[in-house]
C-alpha cells in the first residue's frame, strides 16, 4: 500500500533526482518538476498528498508557487526548503500556509521525519472534518423526527431563528430532546463552523459552576496550579448551551446577567477582562416564571434569557412519533449492536403507544435498545418492551376511549408508512379498502395529509 503520492519541485536535479529516489524507496508515489508551471500542470492533472517546495525557482519563488498550488489543492501541506540565507523567507511561508521549512543542506532522513508528520497532521484534519461532517449532518433539522403536527411547528420556528443571534430558551421535560433542538440550531447558524460548548448547570456543584464557565488564573484558589480556560471563553465566536439554567445558583446568575449585559468576564483570579462573543441558548425543565416568583430565578435575568421561547412538547403529546422513533432507534442500534433484528409486532407497537412515556424520547430510546439486545427473534415482540414497567397508568381510560386512542394512532402510523396511498396502508393493517375507508371517516383522518410534498 503506497503512504502518500509526493510532489517535488527543485531547480537542482542533481537534488530532485537523490530525493526521488530516497522517497521512492520508502515507498512514495514521487513526481518531480524543475520549475514552477510543471509543478502547477502536475497538481492540475492529479491528487497530491504533499509538495516538497524550493523556496529559490526559475521565474518565481516556492511562496508564489505555494500559493497557485493551495488554490488548486487547498488542503495539500508544502514543506519549504531554504538555504541558511533564507531562513527568514521560510518562516514567512510557514505563516503563508507551508507546514514547515527544511534549511539546505539537510539530512535525508530530517526530510522524511518531515513528510511523515505533515501526512499525518493531514490524515488527521481529514478525520476531523469527517467527525464534524457527520456530527453537522446529524444534527440538521432533517434528521429530527417530528412527524406529529406539534413537533412540525417547533422545528419551523427553529428553523427561522437559527441564523439569528437571539438568545432563545428551550423549555421541555427531562429527555425531550432540548439539547439536540439546540445542536440543530447552532449548525444552522452563522456560527456552525465555531464552537458548541454545552454544559448541565444542574451537575456541576456550585463551587465548581464559577471556574468551569469563566476559568481561572494559576493560584486563584488551592489546587489551581496553571492558567484554566472557561466554557465562555472556549465558546467564543460559537454557541454557549446552558441546560437546566433553572437550577443555576443565585449567586451565579448575577455573575451571569454581567456577562449577558458587557459582553465580558473576569477569570478567577484575573484583574484583566475578557471580551468573549457567544450566542447563548438556555434550557430548563422549570416554569422559570414560576421560579421568579418564588425568588430563586433572578428576574432581570430572566429577561435577558427569555428573549425567544422555545417549547418541546413531551412525547405522550406527540405520540405520531412515537413509532418513528422506535424504528430509528430500533435501525441504529441494531447497526451498532450487529444484530438483524427488522422490525416490531403489533402488539408491541400497541404497548409503544399505550404507555405515557415519562422518560420521553430518552426512556424511549433506552426501550427500544434493552429489547434489541435481549431479543431472540428478528422482530421485536411485546414482551421485549418494557418488560419491568407497568404500561397501563393507576388511572386508565375506558377500554372504548383507549382503544379509539389506539385506532387513531395506529391509522396514522400506517398512513405515514404509506404516504397517503389508502390502497397500500389498507394492506399493512390487514383491513378491506372500504372498511379502512370506514376507519378514516370516523377518526376524521385525511390521506391528503399524508402525501409527500
Amino acid at each position: 500500500m503506497v503512504p502518500g503520492n509526493i510532489l517535488i519541485v527543485d531547480d537542482d536535479r542533481n537534488l530532485l533526482e537523490l530525493m526521488g529516489m530516497m522517497l521512492q524507496s520508502a515507498d512514495y508515489e514521487v513526481t518531480t518538476s524543475h520549475d514552477g508551471e510543471g509543478a502547477l500542470s502536475a497538481v492540475k492533472g492529479q491528487a497530491f498528498d504533499l509538495a516538497v517546495v524550493d523556496l529559490k525557482l526559475p521565474g518565481t519563488d516556492g511562496i508564489s508557487l505555494m500559493r497557485e498550488l493551495h488554490q488548486v489543492n487547498p488542503e495539500m501541506p508544502v514543506i519549504i526548503l531554504t538555504a541558511h540565507s533564507s531562513v527568514k523567507s521560510a518562516v514567512e511561508a510557514i505563516r503563508m500556509g507551508a507546514f514547515n521549512y527544511l534549511a539546505k543542506p539537510f539530512d535525508l532522513d530530517e526530510l522524511l521525519l518531515q513528510i511523515e508528520r505533515a501526512l499525518e497532521n493531514r490524515r488527521l484534519h481529514s478525520e476531523v472534518k469527517r467527525l464534524e461532517g457527520i456530527l453537522e449532518e446529524r444534527y440538521t433539522f432533517s434528521n429530527i423526527v417530528a412527524n406529529s403536527p406539534k413537533m412540525q411547528s417547533v422545528l419551523s420556528l427553529v428553523a427561522r431563528i437559527a441564523p439569528t443571534d437571539s438568545t432563545v430558551c428551550i423549555y421541555g421535560e427531562s429527555g425531550t430532546g432540548k439539547e439536540v433542538v439546540a445542536k440543530a440550531m447552532h449548525f444552522a447558524s452563522t456560527r456552525k463552523d465555531r464552537a458548541f460548548i454545552a454544559v448541565n448547570c444542574a451537575a456541576i456543584p456550585e463551587t465548581l459552576l464559577e471556574s468551569e464557565l469563566f476559568g481561572y488564573e494559576k493560584g486563584a484558589f488551592t489546587g489551581a496550579v496553571r492558567n484554566s480556560k472557561g466554557l465562555f471563553a472556549q465558546a467564543d465566536g460559537g454557541t454557549l448551551f446552558l441546560d437546566e439554567i433553572g437550577d443555576m445558583p443565585l449567586s451565579l446568575q448575577a455573575k451571569l446577567l454581567r456577562v449577558l449585559q458587557e459582553r465580558q468576564f473576569y477569570p478567577l483570579g484575573s484583574e484583566k477582562p475578557l471580551d468573549v462573543d457567544v450566542r447563548l441558548i438556555v434550557a430548563t425543565n422549570k416554569d422559570l416564571e414560576a421560579e421568579v416568583r418564588r425568588g430563586s430565578f433572578r428576574e432581570d435575568l430572566f429577561y435577558r434569557v427569555h428573549v425567544i421561547p422555545v417549547r418541546i412538547p413531551p412525547l405522550r403529546e406527540r405520540k405520531e412519533d412515537i413509532i418513528p422513533l422506535a424504528e430509528h432507534f430500533l435501525k441504529k442500534t441494531s447497526e451498532r449492536m450487529k444484530k438483524e433484528v427488522k422490525g416490531l409486532t403489533p402488539m408491541a407497537i400497541q404497548k409503544l403507544m399505550l404507555h405515557d412515556w415519562p422518560g420521553n424520547v430518552r426512556e424511549l430510546e433506552n426501550a427500544i435498545e434493552y429489547a434489541v439486545v435481549t431479543s431472540r427473534s428478528d422482530v421485536i415482540s411485546d414482551e421485549a418492551i418494557l418488560p419491568f414497567r407497568e404500561t397501563l397508568s393507576t388511572s386508565p381510560k375506558p377500554f372504548r376511549e383507549a382503544k379509539e386512542d389506539f385506532e387513531k394512532e395506529y391509522l396514522n402510523w400506517v398512513l405515514q408508512i404509506a404516504e397517503g396511498n389508502v390502497s397500500k396502508a389498507a394492506g399493512l393493517a390487514g383491513k378491506y379498502r372500504a372498511d379502512f375507508y370506514s376507519l378514516l371517516k370516523k377518526y376524521d383522518l385525511k390521506p391528503e395529509d399524508f402525501k409527500k410534498t
